[in-house]
C-alpha cells in the first residue's frame, strides 16, 4: 500500500488535542485511515459493529466494486475467467496470482488429481453421524479431523506445510462433500478417478455407484466448473475473515478451513442459494406464477416477515456480476436435463421481471444475485438443497487458502483482537451470600 500525500485529522469538541492520522492508498478503490495509533494517541477506539468501514488487511487477491457491479479476481474479470478459464486454472490463480501456462496447468491439475483420494478411516470416522445429519455439520467435522491424518502439513508458519496442505485441501474437498452425499442416501462411496477432470471427478463420486458405469454430461461437467469458478473468493466476507481471524492464533491450515466451513453454514452467507430454492418452491406450492402478486404483495409489507432471498447483496449495489453467467448457465443445463418447462425456472424469471421492472425493488436496488440462480442450476443437476452450502465450501476453499496464505505472510500480520464498546456493570464487590 501507498502512503497518500494527505493526511486525516481527528479533532475532538471537548477541546482535547486534535490527532493525524496517515491515509493509505490501494492500487483501486478507497483510501484507508490509519487508525493502529489512536488509542495510544487518544486512548479510544473505533466503533464499527460488522466492520462494515474498517480494513483489516491488506489484500492482492479479490477486488470488488459494488456500485460497478465488479468482481476481479487478481485483476482479472470475473466473466472473463468463467467465460475462458476453467476451476483449476482459477485456483492457480488465486494461490500463485497469474494464470498457468499449457504446461502450468497441466503440472499443477495432476498434483491436485494425484490427492484426490482420503484416507480410508474417513469411512470409520464417517460412521459417527447420523445419516440424517446436515452435510455441513459432517463437513465442519471432515475438514478439522483432516489435521488428524496429515500431520506433515500442520504447520502454518512453514511455506512448504502451507503448499502441501492447500493442495491437499482443494484436492479432497471435492471428495469429502461426495462421501457426505453418499452417507446421507445410504449409497457406497465412489473412489475419485485419475482420468476425470476435478468438476466431472465429483460429479462421478456424486452419482456414479458400483451397478453401472455412469458417463459425466458436458454440459454438466461445465455448469459444475462455472459454480466452482463463480464462488472461488469473493473478498473479505464472513468466513473469509473468520479463516484469517482463526488462522491468526497460529492454528492449523485445516482447523481453520473448518472455521470457514462453519461460518458459511450460516443462511446470511453460504446457506443463501437454499434459501432461495426453499422461496421458490413455497411459491410453487402455494399457486406459482398465477399468484406471483401475493407473494410480492407479502414481500412489500415490512409486517408480514417475508423476505425476497436471492435477490440484493450486501457488496453489490448493481447488478450481481455472476447472475448472468449462472442465468446463463442454468438455460443450457435445463435445456440438457430437459427441464425447460421447469415450474421453478418459470418462476424464477417471473420473479425476477417483476423485481427488476418495480420502482419498490429497482429503488432499493435489489437486483438477483449468484444464490438465485445457482440454486436452480444445482437442483436441476440432481445435487440436494441440504448440499448446497457444502459445494459452495467446496468452491470457496481455493479463495480461503489464498487469504489465509497471504495473511500468513504478511509482515504486519498479528493475531485478530476485536475491541468492545462496554456496557455492563462498573466494578462492584462480590457481597456474603447471607447479604445477597
Amino acid at each position: 500500500m501507498k502512503l497518500a500525500d494527505n493526511k486525516a485529522t481527528l479533532s475532538f469538541s471537548n477541546g482535547s488535542p486534535s490527532v493525524e492520522l496517515p491515509v493509505y492508498q490501494g492500487s483501486v478503490g478507497p483510501d484507508v485511515v490509519d487508525i493502529r495509533k489512536l488509542y495510544a494517541q487518544t486512548g479510544m477506539f473505533t466503533y464499527d459493529p460488522g466492520f462494515l468501514s474498517t480494513a483489516a488487511c491488506q489484500s492482492a487477491i479479490t477486488y470488488i466494486d459494488g456500485d460497478k457491479g465488479e468482481l476481479l479476481y487478481r485483476g482479472y474479470p470475473i466473466e472473463q475467467l468463467a467465460v475462458n478459464c476453467d476451476y483449476m486454472e482459477t485456483c492457480h490463480l488465486l494461490l500463485y496470482g497469474e494464470l498457468p501456462t499449457a504446461a502450468g496447468k497441466k503440472d499443477f491439475s495432476r498434483l491436485v488429481t494425484m490427492h484426490t483420494m482420503v484416507n480410508e478411516q474417513m469411512q470409520l470416522f464417517m460412521r459417527g453421524f447420523f445419516r440424517s445429519a446436515h452435510p455441513m455439520a459432517i463437513m465442519t467435522g471432515l475438514v478439522g479431523a483432516l489435521s488428524a491424518f496429515y500431520h506433515d502439513s500442520t504447520d502454518i508458519n512453514n511455506p512448504q506445510h502451507r503448499e502441501i496442505s492447500a493442495i491437499r485441501l482443494i484436492a479432497k474437498m471435492p471428495t469429502l462433500v461426495a462421501m457426505a452425499h453418499k452417507y446421507t442416501v445410504g449409497q457406497p462411496y465412489m473412489y475419485p478417478r485419475n482420468d476425470l477432470s476435478y468438476s466431472a471427478n465429483f460429479l462421478h463420486m456424486m452419482f456414479a455407484t458400483p451397478c453401472e458405469e455412469y458417463k459425466v454430461s458436458p454440459v454438466l461437467e461445465r455448469a459444475m466448473d462455472r459454480i466452482f469458478t463463480l464462488h472461488a473468493d469473493h473478498e473479505q466476507n464472513a468466513s473469509t475473515s473468520t479463516v484469517r481471524l482463526c488462522g491468526s492464533s497460529g492454528t492449523n491450515p485445516f482447523a481453520a478451513i473448518a472455521a470457514g466451513v462453519a461460518c458459511l453454514w450460516g443462511p446470511a452467507h453460504g446457506g443463501a442459494n437454499e434459501a432461495a430454492l426453499n422461496m421458490l418452491e413455497n411459491i410453487q406450492k402455494n399457486g406459482g406464477v398465477e399468484k406471483i402478486g401475493d407473494f410480492i404483495k407479502q414481500v412489500k409489507d415490512k409486517d408480514s416477515g417475508v423476505k425476497l432471498m436471492g435477490f440484493g447483496h450486501r457488496v453489490y449495489k448493481n447488478y450481481d456480476p455472476r447472475a448472468k453467467l449462472m442465468q446463463e448457465t442454468c438455460k443450457e443445463v435445463l435445456k440438457e436435463m430437459g427441464l425447460e418447462n421447469d415450474p421453478l425456472f418459470k418462476l424464477a424469471m417471473a420473479l425476477e421481471k417483476i423485481a427488476l421492472e418495480d420502482d419498490y425493488f429497482v429503488s432499493r436496488k435489489l437486483y438477483p444475485n449468484v444464490d438465485f440462480y445457482s440454486g436452480i442450476v444445482q437442483r436441476a443437476i440432481g445435487i440436494p438443497v441440504s448440499l448446497f452450502t457444502a459445494v459452495f465450501a467446496l468452491a470457496r476453499t481455493v479463495g480461503w487458502i489464498a487469504q489465509l496464505n497471504e495473511m500468513i505472510g504478511d509482515p504486519e500480520y498479528k493475531i485478530g483482537r476485536p475491541r468492545q464498546l462496554f456496557t455492563g456493570s462498573v466494578r462492584r464487590d462480590v457481597q456474603p451470600i447471607a447479604k445477597r
